[in-house]
């Protein structure tokens, strides 16, 4: 079954551990990945100092105020592609990043593995748009709930946030 807008419509905080175990669809061209979420960080609105929303809307971060059901891609490092999937309502910047998928633990290794750059930013997800998330209906995925990492510039309490899911 592919997820839906009333999916979407949930805050990141509830669909970051949601999302584990479910497959993640690409079809960019000729070539279709279809791979399982093994992890996922979530970001919650302008009181949240890691979300990119943090300062404010701009042109780099007006996707995350749309209603959830579209990608937030963005470059990382002038390097790699991160994707993130914006989540819960219009007006409230949230998104959950996929940080791996059964073959690739990182989320520029996932990009990479699935072709993802920034010309998929903002597309909805669905088949059409060559990005998709599938539920097969298997068992929620047992998890750990950690501290995300790679936001050093957060405040010390957002840091500390557990809202990087692992699957185990």
């Amino acid at each position: 079954m592919i997820l839906g807008a009333d999916f979407w419509a949930r805050p990141a905080t509830e669909l970051a551990p949601a999302l584990l175990g479910k497959w993640l669809c690409v079809q960019l061209g000729d070539a279709k990945h279809r791979y399982r979420i093994t992890e996922t960080e979530c970001y919650f609105g302008e009181e949240d100092t890691a979300c990119h929303a943090h300062k404010g809307k701009t042109p780099r971060t007006e996707v995350l105020y749309r209603a959830g059901g579209i990608t937030y891609v963005y470059l990382c490092y002038g390097i790699h592609s991160l994707l993130n999937l914006v989540t819960g309502p219009e007006g409230h910047p949230e998104a959950v990043l996929i940080r791996g998928v059964e073959g690739a633990s990182g989320p520029g290794r996932v990009t990479k593995l699935l072709g993802i750059t920034c010309c998929q930013n903002a597309l909805p997800l669905t088949p059409e748009s060559g990005i998709w998330v599938e539920d097969d209906g298997s068992p929620a995925s047992p998890y750990e709930a950690l501290p995300r990492v790679g936001i050093d510039y957060a405040s010390p309490t957002d840091v500390q946030r557990p809202w990087r899911f692992l699957a185990k």
